[in-house]
């Protein structure tokens, strides 16, 4: 285990933790993939988890022979740069979560059919620039059912600082790709489009046509703008939540796990006897 002890925040190595911009660590630094940077133990354990390649650590004095313990068992090749607490909050400008980042490779782009071969239930993210909500949806989206996420280019970077960490790692657990080709792409590759948007033609989110579906891609748009016109005319269906007291929208984030939920593949686990009303997801 290489320990580098960090004594300027000019120390060679670290300058990925702090000097460079997310922009700039996923597009300009070295050339191949990029890199970028995960949050807290659980999130870089569960990174480590599904392969991605880690570059270095940095990490508390105190969480050596701690909390990143373990992360630096696994990974016994790559550098470890530690110092105060204090030091490093100035470097990256933000006390470390848990006292632990690391640095890791960016996998190579995958290609839209690969990622949605065999999803029965895609979310495509068209033009959401919000990280939080990025990584929300990503979070919902491993939880109830979604088995892939595409992103338009407008869209926010799922692999920036707080995305992963919102997303307490789904971003690794579930496959995701951008999208470059028009939402009406999609039903080349077997899926009906599912915008969900206020028009005169939506109807609503508990429709059975819908419901019975057996591959559809729900499409989620900008936190205040919504979905373009253009998307929402390439959709098979325009879908709407049923809504109390004169309220005409929700958060994107959770506007997107009501969706997720209702319009989850739905069936019965063969090894046990179905109860009245109950679905197994």
């Amino acid at each position: 285990m290489p320990l580098i002890e960090i004594t300027s925040l000019a120390q060679p190595g670290v300058e990925v933790y702090g000097n460079l911009t997310e922009k700039q660590l996923r597009h300009q630094y070295e050339h191949g993939n990029g890199i970028f940077i995960v949050e807290s133990p659980k999130v870089i354990t569960r990174a480590l988890d599904a392969g991605y390649q880690p570059l270095s650590l940095l990490c508390e004095e105190r969480h050596v022979d701690g909390d990143a313990a373990d992360i630096i068992a696994r990974c016994p090749d790559i550098p470890v740069y530690t110092g105060s607490r204090n030091l490093l909050a100035t470097l990256t400008g933000y006390v470390l979560t848990r006292g632990v980042l690391c640095a890791m490779r960016r996998p190579a782009q995958r290609c839209v059919e690969d990622v949605c071969g065999n999803a029965r239930r895609v979310v495509v993210i068209d033009g959401v620039v919000d990280s939080t909500n990025v990584g929300a949806i990503f979070r919902s989206a491993s939880a109830l059912g979604i088995d892939a996420v595409l992103l338009t280019r407008t869209s926010c970077d799922p692999l920036t600082r707080r995305a992963v960490r919102v997303s307490m790692g789904a971003v690794f657990s579930i496959p995701w790709t951008w999208m470059d080709a028009p939402l009406s792409s999609l039903n080349n590759i077997g899926l009906r489009t599912a915008a969900m948007a206020l028009t005169h033609r939506s109807v609503s989110i508990d429709d059975k046509t819908l419901l019975a579906e057996p591959r559809l891609a729900i499409v989620m748009g900008n936190e205040g703008d919504g979905l373009p016109q253009a998307t929402i005319d390439q959709a098979d269906y325009v879908v709407r939540i049923p809504m109390s007291h004169g309220v005409d929208s929700l958060n994107v984030a959770a506007a997107a796990a009501v969706a997720f939920w209702q319009l989850r593949v739905r069936y019965y686990r063969p090894c046990c006897p179905p109860l009245p009303c109950t679905y197994i997801v």
